[in-house]
């Protein structure tokens, strides 16, 4: 039912783009070139053009989930403090993009850095086309500037690894077995008071038949905790069909898949010049202030537009 409404719901914006422009062209029939309806016909083409964008982006989403939400994890590299700060900087600026779309954000999962920053975090990001737009963010992410934490201040090169998931429906993705799931509980480690690290509120999840472990221990609430664990599992497993799927599609096509921690897609760079470059679509920005803060519809866009968006579909 979810699926016919949003096929209803762009079957109708097409329909209105048809009658919009049956308009224009009934009025440049009826009007000359001094007619005072040519201002009215021109803020009609510039509305059409304007809907014709949009459009086009949407059929660059077409994916099989692109219209789910997301979610995104976020994994330090090797570098200790200087890795796991730039791990917390991708953290808010995909909050900040989140919050610039309006999408709902929330942190579901996130394991501290011991002197700054973040070591991992996942963050469940709900909006129409939420992982179709973020698709694009997978891969290994570089960072080079001048070290804050370096008391002599020299230049460091960091890496994280964000990767994106659509947000499983298990009725119509998954079939997961009680029997095939290992739940245990533990205390919480992390901050949150004597409550959570008093009480057994931490839960980690085990997929038996594939090893796959995910845990969760933010929520005061050992109930929450599960809840969280299953619904990060259930997206890791779908993610892992999605994989098996790409691997196949690969063999038949004779193609390479590279993933992981090899496959880099993007530098920010804050010394010695500044400059964003995506290193896939060669789309690159020297507003490095503005992409920290949220903005990647540039990114993201070129990224959509490019032959690599239907490949990985």
């Amino acid at each position: 039912m979810r699926e016919l409404a949003e096929h209803r719901k762009a079957v109708q914006r097409w329909r209105e783009l048809e009658k919009s422009i049956a308009d224009i062209m009934e009025l440049a029939a009826l009007a000359g070139e001094d007619s005072p309806l040519m201002s009215e016909i021109e803020t009609e083409i510039v509305k059409a053009s304007s809907t014709i964008d949009e459009l086009e982006m949407e059929t660059a989403l077409g994916g099989r989930y692109d219209t789910r939400n997301a979610l995104l994890a976020i994994h330090a590299g090797a570098g200790g403090t200087e890795s796991q700060d730039w791990a917390d900087m991708l953290m808010r600026m995909y909050l900040r993009w989140a919050e610039r779309r309006k999408f709902k954000a929330e942190v579901l999962e996130i394991s501290p850095g011991e002197e700054a920053g973040v070591k991992s975090v996942t963050i469940g990001i709900n909006g129409s086309y939420a992982y179709g737009y973020l698709k694009s963010e997978h891969g290994v992410h570089r960072l080079v500037r001048l070290s804050p934490f370096d008391a002599d201040h020299a230049r460091h090169t960091s890496f994280a690894l964000v990767e994106v998931m659509p947000e499983a429906e298990p009725e119509i993705d998954l079939h997961i077995s009680p029997d095939d799931l290992k739940v245990e509980t533990f205390r919480s480690s992390g901050p949150g008071g004597q409550h959570m690290q008093k009480t057994s509120s931490a839960v980690r999840i085990t997929h038996l038949p594939t090893g796959m472990a995910v845990s969760a221990q933010s929520e005061r609430s050992q109930y929450q905790n599960k809840d969280i664990a299953m619904k990060i599992l259930q997206a890791r497993l779908l993610e892992l069909q999605m994989a098996k799927h790409a691997e196949e599609r690969a063999k038949l096509k004779g193609e390479r898949i590279v993933a992981g921690w090899s496959n880099q897609i993007r530098s920010y760079v804050l010394h010695p010049y500044r400059m964003v470059k995506d290193h896939r679509t060669s789309y690159q920005t020297s507003n490095t202030d503005a992409v920290l803060d949220g903005e990647l519809d540039g990114f993201i866009n070129a990224y959509l537009r490019s032959p690599l968006s239907r490949e990985q579909d």
